[in-house]
């Protein structure tokens, strides 16, 4: 492995743990023999091999698209070989910039975490018992993406030394499995506003001929408003949820630029569900903290696309916002309507229950267990009912490009008061199924669904699943107008 394939070291600086455990008594063998008087001869103690002092360095990196530890001959994720007794001293730093730690469960190891903006961490370890350990960083999806390596202990057991309760080591030990509680804090005053617009909405492209299109998104980590009175940290593409709508035609070649803020905490990534190859650019696009990737390619098939984080834990980061659209129009383009919208759902998973004042922290065992506690509509409640509403006026087709972000949830994606005139099922271009109230969307999918509004009033967007209108699953379609003669009114004829 050659240093020139690791990413520059981002960072370095303060902040130490200190762990040990384990006890080292000096062993004394008894060589009894008898004296002219027969007698035992006083018992003569062999000195107990000389501990020593092991230092090693470990940085942190993305190598080959992995997240890895990377000692300083450039070897990835280095076995660790030691005897019971000796004293192992690991220095570690973020050699990308984003945020790890390092921790042997079966040892009682725990770092505390680090960063470019904390700076290096020691550990001390005095392992008492032989065998082999696994290291690695316990930040969600970190092991599984590759931050996982081998401490090899050789040796005879030590004797166990009574365990003190209240010592360095056996606290952070404690730490390790016990979950710790979320300290709650008011919303986040420099809250701001990430929910996207729906409106916004690149133009049409029509019947032209393939050509490059070269476009650059930043992925940013910061506090926005979930609900009046409630924040979140998101992590967003281009400060919003979903990220841009990007749009192209069959035969596009596509030059994508992924940069990670320097603010970041976490590497991110983009897949798209429109790109052949490299895990739908996932592959190529982990990228470090005020770093940045390219990748091309070309779009092959029509349709409308999800595009989502894929850094593990990728769910987690789904959830914090990170999820989008591409289109790509067919050769011809679509048909010409009036309005054209973009509208995504996703779920989230919080500490405190739906409504709760306060800033939201990201509750893991929800997530896995599915048990959201909020339903959006454009990353926040209220995004498409007080913030931006759908509008039309009577007589508009109205063309709604709906995906859902997930990470778990379907949707079935309904506009209260009105009938979908087209729908092209799971957004293929060559599937139209027409006079539809009610359409199913799995997480990670999109449909495109159109409507002619004939009569003014509120239409609500909706999940069908009714109950998450209660947790914020619920738009406005504004339309304003004389109503068509006949369509509806109040009473009798």
């Amino acid at each position: 492995m050659h240093r020139s394939r690791l990413l520059p070291v981002a960072a370095s600086v303060a902040c130490a743990l200190g762990l040990a455990f384990g006890a080292s008594s000096a062993a004394a063998q008894q060589a009894g023999h008898a004296n002219h008087t027969g007698a035992a001869a006083p018992a003569a103690s062999a000195p107990a091999p000389a501990s020593t002092v092991k230092r090693y360095v470990l940085h942190t990196n993305i190598v080959d698209g992995k997240m890895v530890y990377v000692d300083d001959r450039g070897q990835v994720n280095p076995t660790i070989t030691v005897r019971v007794g000796d004293t192992i001293e690991v220095e570690l730093d973020s050699g990308e910039g984003a945020e790890h730690d390092f921790v042997i469960p079966e040892l009682n190891v725990a770092s505390s975490k680090f960063s470019a903006g904390t700076g290096k961490t020691t550990v001390r370890i005095q392992p008492a018992q032989p065998g082999e350990f696994a290291y690695f960083c316990s930040i969600p999806g970190h092991r599984q993406i590759g931050m996982s390596g081998t401490l090899v202990v050789t040796g005879q057991a030590k004797a166990a030394a009574a365990a003190d309760a209240g010592s360095p080591s056996t606290q952070s030990a404690l730490a390790l499995y016990t979950p710790a509680p979320i300290a709650q804090r008011g919303a986040d005053p420099a809250a701001v506003d990430i929910g996207a617009d729906p409106a916004k909405v690149p133009a049409a492209i029509g019947g032209r001929a393939p050509q490059l299109l070269k476009v650059r998104m930043e992925t940013v980590e910061l506090a926005g408003k979930l609900d009046d009175g409630t924040s979140f940290t998101y992590w967003t593409f281009d400060r919003q949820v979903p990220g841009p709508m990007l749009r192209a035609r069959v035969g596009d070649t596509v030059e994508l630029t992924l940069a990670n803020s320097r603010d970041s905490k976490a590497i991110h990534s983009i897949d798209l569900h429109a790109v052949t190859g490299g895990h739908g650019g996932g592959e190529h696009t982990q990228v470090a903290p005020g770093q940045e990737r390219t990748i091309t390619f070309k779009t092959l098939n029509p349709g409308l696309y999800v595009y989502h984080c894929a850094t593990p834990l990728v769910s987690q980061h789904i959830a914090a916002g990170m999820y989008g659209m591409i289109l790509v129009e067919p050769e011809a383009g679509l048909p010409k309507v009036d309005r054209e919208y973009y509208v995504m759902q996703g779920e989230m998973y919080t500490h405190r229950p739906f409504g709760a004042k306060v800033h939201q922290e990201p509750d893991l065992e929800k997530m896995s267990n599915e048990l959201p506690d909020y339903y959006v509509f454009n990353g926040a409640v209220g995004a498409l009912t007080k913030t931006r509403k759908l509008q039309a006026k009577v007589g508009e087709t109205v063309r709604i490009y709906f995906g859902v972000g997930g990470p778990n949830k379907i949707s079935s994606f309904h506009v209260i008061g009105e009938i979908f005139d087209k729908v092209y099922s799971e957004a293929a271009l060559n599937t139209v199924k027409t006079n539809v109230q009610t359409t199913l969307v799995a997480p990670g999918g999109a449909t495109i669904a159109e409507l002619k509004v004939e009569h003014p009033g509120s239409y609500l967007l909706v999940d069908h699943a009714l109950s998450r209108t209660g947790k914020g699953a619920v738009g406005v379609l504004e339309v304003t107008g004389e109503g068509v003669s006949g369509v509806y009114k109040p009473g009798k004829p």
